[in-house]
């Protein structure tokens, strides 16, 4: 079986039906049809930003139900869910909270499929079933961070509770908990706190005094190596020893993400590390990765669309 791994759509389905197009899927009975021996595998975020993301999460749904693709869950999902659900201890807070940043990021996708209907309701019903990891045996796939004793940790949870709801999913968005530290990491990736006083803007213009962290290159020695900033904010990083070494342990397997927002030229990170990412979401290209079974993954095989 030949992969083709899909990068964050958020809600851009021109591109996504076009990219479609390009790689040889044909549209047929209301789903995407593969070429033969063939699947594609979404790494999540699907929604929010876009000006089309229930044309979107229609598109991915019927290929799912037709066997045509897998996804698994990404960070901007998993905040719809907690985004909808309120705190048992404290009824009038929501687990993902309701703060102006929050609310901004989440408004278009709540405008478009209609805040509390019955689409709302379906939609965030289906959101649910997405696994946060999937290991194919040839690859791997998951929105942020392949760390095994998550993953571990993750798939246990689970078959406990298959729909990410309950206890699971309070704890999923209670700093502190195991839950809150694997369900996180796996969707939103590895960050670190900077020294006392360090602080850089993210993408969004926001100050943040915490990085997300390079955990495909453990040979980084410095806060300043490991940081996955824009360039234009990297002087903001010291460049000081890293109070912990980052420890890698996402073996030779190749293994696929999302969610880093990259830019410039797709390019594989490690021979067995790429992200799909690269901020189809704002103006970027929406990437896809055509896997065909080679064991160190290599730039030729990425595959973009504007």
């Amino acid at each position: 079986m030949g992969y083709d791994v899909i990068g964050d759509v958020h809600g851009q389905a021109g591109k996504l039906q076009a990219l479609l197009r390009g790689l040889g899927y044909t549209p047929l009975h209301g789903s995407w049809r593969p070429p033969p021996g063939r699947q594609a595998v979404f790494v999540g975020d699907l929604i929010d930003r876009g000006p089309e993301q229930v044309a979107v999460v229609n598109l991915v749904r019927a290929m799912v139900d037709a066997g045509h693709a897998r996804v698994v869950m990404g960070n901007h999902e998993l905040n719809a869910l907690g985004y909808v659900v309120r705190r048992p201890e404290a009824p009038q807070q929501f687990l993902r909270a309701h703060s102006a940043t929050n609310c901004a990021q989440h408004a278009e996708f709540l405008r478009q499929v209609g805040e509390g209907s019955a689409l709302h309701q379906e939609v965030l019903g289906w959101l649910r079933t997405l696994p946060l990891t999937l290991d194919l045996g040839a690859i791997r796939v998951v929105h942020a961070w392949w760390h095994q004793p998550h993953v571990d940790q993750a798939l246990a949870w689970r078959q406990e509770d298959p729909l990410l709801q309950g206890e699971l999913l309070h704890a999923a968005f209670t700093p502190g908990t195991p839950q809150f530290q694997a369900i996180g990491g796996l969707t939103k990736g590895l960050e670190m706190p900077l020294p006392a006083g360090a602080r850089f803007l993210d993408h969004g213009g926001h100050a943040r005094d915490a990085v997300r962290v390079r955990w495909w290159q453990p040979e980084g020695r410095s806060y300043r190596d490991m940081a996955l900033v824009q360039e234009d904010q990297r002087h903001a990083i010291p460049d000081l020893p890293l109070a912990a070494p980052v420890v890698s342990d996402h073996g030779s397997v190749p293994t696929f993400i999302g969610h880093y927002w990259m830019t410039g030229t797709p390019a594989v990170l490690t021979p067995t590390v790429a992200c799909v990412d690269y901020s189809a979401g704002r103006d970027g290209p929406l990437v896809a990765y055509r896997w065909d079974g080679e064991p160190a993954l290599s730039a030729d095989r990425f595959f973009s669309q504007a």
